[in-house]
């Protein structure tokens, strides 16, 4: 009976260690930053070789982490970039093809009737945070949602995020100095700057939730248009002499800012002491725009299909974790988020609810690979040229797919195709699709089955307007500056 009394007393003493050392298991989730910058092209960091821009934070974090030399955005523009992004599916599932209407230009121009585009992503999509939450994270979103229509005003918060600052249906903001006319986002002294606030926001959110396990997505409207920047990091960069292609000083201003305060939230979790167990994901929805910067060797730029306009820089830091400067060459897409993200915090994937992503975790250790054998874009609407190019289109309706080294692009209104290897032809200059017949016929198929699997709507309704006349190149090359410009010295 002595024994057994003694036992009851041990047992009850251990109890708050137990309970104690539960607590401690709980916080080693580790927490998950993810850093979106919005239109940052794959060559618009000096990591990925930029000789104009500067940007020594995310080359510290590169240095540190992993460089994912084949990353994509799910589409070339920013809305369905991001629906992909939060729901964890291709846009044929969300509805979501591109940035407000898919009728573009002028009727004529069109030889076939595009398909709708979804404005908002579907409340009854589940969307990352939600998928966290029950695994006890804190979800917080600061910055660009761009998800909504006119009526969500905190469309983060009724999808899934405790804290939203920022985050609505607006794409781009009115200024990037205060007063900011923002919908939702209170203005800050005259003159602050919107980046330097976000990461305010940011730096707070952390502080607040640093015991963990914390999910904050962390979206830059930066460097989007209006283009503009602080007097004081733009003359530097004015007797600077272009290269390969980028050479606009207030541009390279932005980036400068936007790197500096990435540098801030680094620093933050170093002083908090959070940095090795916080997963850092580094990110752009799609690629630069072309009248500020370029994309060389590859080509195309932001709304096009070709790897200038979806393939985009991307860092994974976790010390300890993730090897030091450290480079992965699979490819990998925005919808490899969700379920990378739901591995990392040991989380279930949603009961009857698709995922068209992979997890990208096994890649961390540089010993595996990913299962699948291919991934996709379906972008059946029209892109207009704009900012003065002299042509009517960036894109046309079109179907992608990548499998290995490949690519294969099959174009909606005339069935034309391109095929690319795209180790020996990163610029995409020589077309295979007749040289490989073989490899373009899998592929095509492919892409086809795909397309049926997914229930991905086709545009082959043809336009009874369309007149092949009236496709004369609209160039003016002055048009349009003025919108992505606006100056001020603060």
């Amino acid at each position: 009976m002595k024994l057994f009394k003694i036992q009851i007393t041990l047992s009850l003493l251990m109890m708050p260690l137990v309970c104690v050392y539960a607590q401690k298991a709980q916080v080693q989730k580790p927490n998950i930053l993810f850093i979106i910058a919005d239109d940052l092209g794959w060559k618009d960091t000096g990591f990925n070789g930029s000789q104009f821009f500067e940007t020594p934070n995310l080359d510290k974090m590169a240095a540190q982490g992993m460089f994912f030399a084949n990353a994509y955005a799910n589409a070339p523009n920013c809305a369905p970039s991001r629906a992909a992004i939060m729901s964890g599916q291709y846009a044929p599932r969300t509805g979501v093809y591109t940035v407000g209407s898919s009728v573009r230009g002028e009727t004529e121009w069109r030889a076939v009737i595009p398909t709708p585009n979804q404005h908002r992503l579907d409340p009854e999509k589940i969307t990352i945070a939600e998928a966290l939450k029950p695994a006890g994270y804190t979800t917080g979103f600061v910055g660009k949602y761009h998800l909504g229509a006119a009526h969500d005003k905190n469309g983060p918060a009724e999808q899934g995020f405790d804290v939203n600052v920022a985050g609505c249906y607006n794409g781009k903001p009115y200024s990037y100095f205060s007063p900011y006319q923002h919908e939702i986002l209170e203005d800050g002294p005259e003159g602050e700057y919107l980046t330097d606030r976000l990461t305010d926001e940011a730096l707070k959110f952390i502080e607040d939730y640093k015991e963990g396990p914390f999910f904050l997505t962390m979206a830059y409207h930066s460097p989007h248009t209006p283009i503009q920047a602080r007097d004081s990091k733009m003359w530097k960069y004015i007797p600077k002499p272009p290269s390969n292609g980028q050479f606009d000083p207030i541009y390279a201003a932005m980036i400068e800012s936007l790197d500096d305060n990435i540098g801030r939230v680094m620093d933050k979790l170093e002083t908090l002491g959070i940095s090795k167990n916080t997963v850092v994901v580094f990110f752009s929805d799609n690629g630069g725009l072309h009248a500020v910067t370029s994309m060389k060797p590859l080509k195309g730029f932001k709304g096009m299909l070709y790897e200038g306009g979806i393939r985009v820089p991307m860092i994974v830091k976790w010390p300890g974790k993730v090897p030091a400067a450290s480079i992965c060459n699979e490819a990998v897409i925005g919808t490899d988020f969700y379920p990378t993200f739901l591995e990392l915090a040991g989380a279930k994937p949603p009961k009857h609810y698709p995922l068209d992503g992979e997890s990208i975790k096994p890649l961390f250790t540089q010993k595996k690979t990913l299962k699948r054998d291919a991934i996709f874009w379906h972008y059946p609407v029209y892109l207009q040229a704009g900012y003065g190019l002299d042509q009517l289109w960036r894109t046309t309706p079109v179907g992608v797919i990548r499998m290995g080294d490949y690519k294969l692009m099959e174009f909606f209104e005339d069935n034309h195709l391109e095929l690319y290897n795209l180790r020996d032809d990163i610029g995409e200059a020589n077309n295979l699709a007749s040289l490989e017949p073989e490899i373009t016929r899998q592929m095509l198929q492919r892409m086809r089955d795909w397309r049926k699997e997914i229930g991905a709507p086709f545009p082959l309704e043809k336009n009874p307007d369309y007149d092949p006349s009236s496709l004369k190149l609209q160039n003016k090359p002055a048009r349009n500056r003025e919108r992505i410009y606006y100056f001020r010295k603060p």
